[in-house]
């Protein structure tokens, strides 16, 4: 699995999540297509947000990010966000807790 994590932060930032927020089944829509998809990760900070999109290879990941980029310029241009500081790489180790229990599952590369 790969996954890549994008940080926004500065003038707009906020405002983008709070669109992000109100739009989510359009957002999970879009991303949630993406060949190879696993998971998304949206995560409200003080000064913007992050998301974190894991997908089976790195071309989901890449498509994933094309993917946000042409939704964040018809959709927030006005809000003359930074781009966001991409972080990406292999998925390590993946801990999630099971639908129907308590029960935790690890993934290990």
């Amino acid at each position: 699995m790969y996954a890549v994590v994008r940080n926004y932060s500065g003038p707009g930032a906020k405002e983008l999540f709070d669109l992000i927020d109100s739009r989510r089944a359009e957002v999970e829509e879009i991303i949630s297509g993406v060949q190879g998809f696993v998971a998304y990760t949206v995560i409200h900070t003080e000064d913007g947000g992050v998301t974190v999109t894991t997908c089976q290879d790195k071309a989901g990941t890449d498509k994933s990010s094309q993917k946000a980029r042409d939704w964040v310029v018809a959709n927030a241009a006005d809000l003359k966000t930074n781009p966001p500081t991409v972080s990406e790489g292999h998925v390590a180790i993946k801990l999630g807790l099971r639908s129907e229990g308590i029960q935790l599952r690890s993934l290990w590369r």
